[in-house]
């Protein structure tokens, strides 16, 4: 007869040994941290990039990996708000089982603001895709922080290029009356300053309206436009405040296709949600909706058929929120090849991710390869420049779906540049950060 003892400790070997596997096996993985945010009055936006996002990553390991590391993730919740994102980034940067940090993706303003400053002690890549600290796009001051497509002030200038053909040309804006209704947020006011200095170059008259969070109630804001008559209003707008923004000015009878969304105005939940006030509106975006695109199809039939899918409301499938997701996901996973492609095929760290992004190139040949055409702009990072593009195109909410309504519009790249500069600099002498030499940098 067996003691008890002489049974424990085969099985505890057994254990040790198998959780020694799993750790071997996960320090041979690649790992992304995910800030994410599920409730809250902007879940909508959350649980559809991160979903797109996951899915992309699924995707990947379907198919092998990155060069054979597979990918792996957790999640912490944040309900987008900072002090939380601010936990979740100290407890998921050093990595998972052994399996080390790539970037951090926080898809909020404030909390990438909250976190700048320890990623960048952390050496760990800060993603703000289409959002974020505009003169982080100066990668001489800011090495670990990604505005990646669209920064805030290539977004409000590309509206204000596209408002001019609009009108015949951008000297016609001389005069006219521009609103923007901002959400009273960081990532709100982000563009207030450049808008300013646009209404100087081009001379129109601007007002500034700010919506407090989350933006239920806008009644004043648009009593205040109809009495301004305006040529159009900017909506710079997050979550609810977007439908209540459309509906509103159904009421007080402001023509919504004179209403331009910006880049978190754009989706099917900003839309739908409004009924037929929303019909006409127009906004920008970086990527289109659909599901058409062979990275789409291939996700489709390796992740969501196969019973993987990471959206609750598998309709969500192909919008814009969902394809930002993967987008995100197509730009993190570049990063991560092109630095084994100097560091080896094997994980990364932060550094060497960072590396990556910098390096980043995405011509239309290396996305075909990807089955990304046209739903990627094409993208040129690099130690000065960590925005990379700076182009979007227009849509139209036709009651059901969105409808591209226009070719690229490039942001006015080189008027911007000498403020984001400035901007940088600025930052750099309160920080007491010296500038690289990014004539040096490879």
């Amino acid at each position: 007869m067996f003691h008890r003892k002489s049974l424990r400790r085969p099985l505890l070997a057994a254990l040790a040994l198998g959780t020694a596997s799993l750790g071997a096996q996960a320090a041979a993985e690649q790992y992304f941290p995910l800030q994410s945010y599920r409730i809250g009055p902007y879940a909508a936006g959350g649980t559809g990039f991160f979903g797109g996002f996951i899915d992309y990553l699924q995707y990947v390991n379907a198919n092998g990996g990155v060069n054979g590391v597979k990918l792996t993730w957790s999640e912490c919740e944040t309900e987008y708000v900072v002090e939380k994102g601010v936990e979740c980034y100290e407890r998921l940067k050093k990595g998972l089982n052994g399996a080390p940090a790539a970037a951090t993706n926080p898809l909020s303003v404030g909390i990438a603001y909250a976190t700048l400053d320890r990623s960048t002690a952390d050496r760990l890549p800060l993603v703000t895709i289409n959002h974020g600290r505009t003169d982080s796009t100066d990668g001489s001051v800011f090495p670990y922080a990604f505005p990646l497509q669209l920064n805030p002030y290539s977004e409000v200038s590309a509206i204000v290029n596209y408002i001019g053909q609009q009108a015949g040309g951008i000297d016609k804006l001389r005069g006219k009356k521009i609103v923007t209704l901002y959400h009273g947020s960081p990532y709100g006011k982000e563009t207030n300053e450049v808008l300013q200095k646009l209404a100087g170059r081009y001379g129109f008259e601007l007002t500034l309206l700010e919506v407090p969070h989350p933006g239920n109630e806008q009644q004043s804001q648009w009593l205040n436009i109809r009495k301004i008559k305006p040529d159009y209003v900017i909506l710079r707008g997050w979550g609810v405040m977007n439908p209540v923004a459309l509906k509103t000015a159904q009421k007080v009878g402001y023509p919504v296709d004179r209403v331009i969304g910006n880049i978190w105005s754009n989706s099917e939940e900003d839309a739908a949600p409004a009924g037929a006030a929303a019909k006409g509106f127009v906004s920008i975006t970086t990527h289109p909706s659909g599901s058409g695109f062979p990275v789409l199809q291939g996700i489709r039939k390796d992740v969501v058929d196969a019973g993987k899918g990471n959206l609750a409301d598998p309709k969500r499938f192909g919008t814009v929120y969902y394809n930002l997701g993967v987008v995100n996901g197509i730009l993190n996973v570049e990063a991560v090849r092109i630095a084994q492609a100097k560091f080896g095929k094997k994980p990364l760290s932060g550094e060497e991710v960072r590396w990556g992004f910098e390096n980043l190139r995405l011509d239309d040949k290396r996305l075909q390869e990807l089955g990304a055409l046209g739903l990627v702009q094409p993208l040129r990072l690099s130690c000065a420049d960590h925005e990379g593009g700076g182009a979007v195109r227009f849509q139209q909410w036709d009651g059901q779906q969105w409808k591209l309504v226009s070719d690229w519009v490039q942001a006015d790249r080189a008027f911007l540049r000498p403020i984001i500069e400035a901007s940088a600099q600025k930052y750099a002498k309160e920080k007491g950060i010296t500038p690289r030499d990014c004539a040096k940098e490879s």
